[in-house]
């Protein structure tokens, strides 16, 4: 897709110099619209006229924790990660809704709810409610079904093209569809009974999304992420994003050893960079694939998965994972992935600068979820199949007969079960055994380490689950048992990871929240608590909309943050 005369290379895209706190603080937002080729401009509502705003640039930064952004704009105080803290407003105490997982993480900035309003508790659950995937014959099957918006749901997850079929890749990579929804295999997906029909990612989303609300005032919108399932970021409209990005991250890493593109973090650094450049190109005034003008995105961004994968492998390229014992400076691995952060950032500032938006532009830095445990000393990692084969054992000598309990699970360091069995009575069994349970797992040496109550510190099941999330006990979404872990505990089998996300802890959930450039105030720290489902609003209100437009935010009253300066 984009226009060919200057096509950007694909790869690790050139920056400009770092910019400094002062020029960055000229930083903010211009122009309108979109990114689909087949959609001409539309002009801006009266309201994005006198916006402070003309563009919102919204760039997660998954793993990235408050304590990591403070550290290293105090070390690296010429780097742009540092320019845009001082260029704008820094929420220190910002926090992911629980679980902190990718899905809810990315759903709760761009609709200002948490999973008791959009219905998305990760990225691969179950629901009561639902068919089986590949149901064709909808009556008299019996209800319950998982929910697998993950690389699972591809036509073809081993490509980067997700099964489009581009030949050259991954260096053709650009040229991927805008419209992801076609690289989804509907016979993947679960079905709903009343029509007998598979439920993609967007109609299973029960809020509206700040790309809908821009769409419907004749404003642009883009986005760029991991999976083809994030077209669930289209909204229950189905069209919230005109030009939706999204390479297959969990598919063979061609031109590296083994493993997908989260195995090896100079793989991760090179998909990362096939995003940043279809970024860039929409900052130009094309799609992403620099193949059709189209203006710049009123909303538009990306999501970075180098941070992450650097927390989680033990090592990549010869170097260490993660962050050095006491868990507050990192590894150099995680090192030069927060340098490869911080210079596709400046590369992006440049761009606007380049092509005079960065005025007009508004920047807003945040990250789906942290990372937990930083501390290589306090992981515990403990094998979660042998937690629930244990459960289903104890359940089948005091039911026998019965099915196994455990319907599904999603364990990453929280624990969520669904049980085949939805009874108080069955719930109240799953606790009282996973609070009983010695768990072993090993350490980061390999090490045996043996923890009581299954690795948790509590759990809630049945209606208490219910009341965790604050949805009533008969929703067939959520979990029926919800186990918070102890901290340092990671659900995987093996020694392969050293970190993970999705839980409650403090490490999973506090992030940064930096509001940039146009229509914020420059250099202020605002210690007070808030939530990541306050960007929603934020953006909109940036824009000069109105963000209660948003069924999120007016169910869950969700504050718009105070970005702007003082007036006198």
């Amino acid at each position: 897709m984009f226009r060919s005369p200057t096509r950007r290379a694909v790869g690790m895209a050139a920056s400009g110099p770092a910019l400094s706190a002062l020029a960055l603080s000229a930083l903010a937002l211009s122009g309108v619209v979109a990114v689909s080729a087949a959609t001409p401009a539309v002009a801006g509502s009266p309201e994005h006229t006198r916006s402070p705003a003309r563009h919102v640039l919204l760039l997660s930064v998954d793993g990235l924790h408050q304590a990591d952004l403070s550290a290293y704009v105090r070390t690296h105080p010429g780097s742009a990660l540092a320019g845009l803290v001082g260029a704008g407003v820094s929420y220190t105490h910002a926090s992911t809704p629980v679980p902190s997982d990718s899905f809810p993480g990315l759903i709760a900035q761009v609709t200002g709810g948490s999973p008791a309003t959009t219905g998305i508790y990760y990225d691969d659950t179950f629901n009561h409610s639902l068919l089986p995937a590949g149901t064709t014959s909808c009556a008299g099957v019996k209800p319950g079904a998982e929910v697998a918006f993950t690389e699972a749901a591809d036509r073809d997850q081993s490509s980067l093209d997700a099964g489009q079929g581009l030949a050259g890749l991954p260096g053709s990579i650009l040229s991927l569809t805008g419209s992801p929804q076609s690289l989804l295999d509907p016979k993947t997906l679960p079905v709903d009974p009343k029509t007998c029909k598979p439920v993609y990612p967007h109609s299973y989303l029960t809020a509206n999304t700040v790309f809908e609300v821009a769409r419907a005032h004749g404003l642009g919108t883009a986005w760029s992420d991991k999976h083809p399932a994030y077209e669930i970021l289209n909204g229950p409209s189905g069209t919230g994003v005109q030009d939706l990005f999204t390479p297959e991250i969990n598919s063979t890493a061609l031109g590296y050893p083994g493993g997908d593109w989260t195995k090896d973090n100079a793989a991760t650094q090179q998909y990362d960079a096939y995003k940043v450049t279809a970024v860039r190109n929409e900052i130009d005034g094309y799609d992403h694939g620099r193949t059709h003008r189209v203006p710049t995105p009123a909303i538009f961004g990306l999501n970075f998965q180098s941070v992450s994968t650097a927390q989680k492998l033990p090592s990549s390229d010869g170097l260490t994972g993660g962050y050095l014992p006491g868990g507050t400076e990192p590894g150099p691995l995680l090192a030069r992935a927060l340098d490869f952060v911080d210079h596709q950032v400046g590369a992006l500032v440049a761009e606007l600068r380049q092509t005079g938006q960065a005025d007009s532009t508004a920047i807003i830095l945040s990250a789906k979820h942290g990372q937990s445990p930083t501390d290589p000393n306090a992981l515990t990692r403990i094998d979660d199949g042998a937690v629930s084969k244990a459960l289903n054992a104890a359940w089948a000598t005091a039911h026998p007969g019965a099915a196994d309990l455990v319907a599904f699970s999603t364990d990453d360091d929280i624990l969520q079960l669904w049980l085949s069995d939805r009874s108080q009575a069955a719930a109240d069994f799953a606790r009282a055994f996973l609070l009983s349970h010695d768990a072993t797992g090993n350490t980061i040496s390999g090490a045996s380490r043996t923890l009581p109550a299954s690795g948790l510190t509590t759990a809630y099941a049945g209606a208490g689950a219910a009341r965790f999330f604050g949805v009533p006990a008969s929703d067939a979404r959520h979990p029926d048992v919800v186990g918070i872990v102890a901290h340092g505990v990671v659900y995987t089998g093996g020694t392969s990871k050293i970190a993970e996300h999705g839980g409650a802890d403090p490490q999973d959930r506090n992030v940064p929240l930096v509001v940039s450039g146009a229509g914020a105030h420059a250099g202020r720290i605002d210690p007070a608590p808030v939530e990541t489902t306050s960007i929603a609003p934020t953006i909109l209100t940036l824009l000069g909309l109105n963000p209660n437009e948003l069924s999120a935010v007016r169910t869950e009253h969700t504050r718009t943050l105070n970005v702007a300066p003082a007036t006198h």
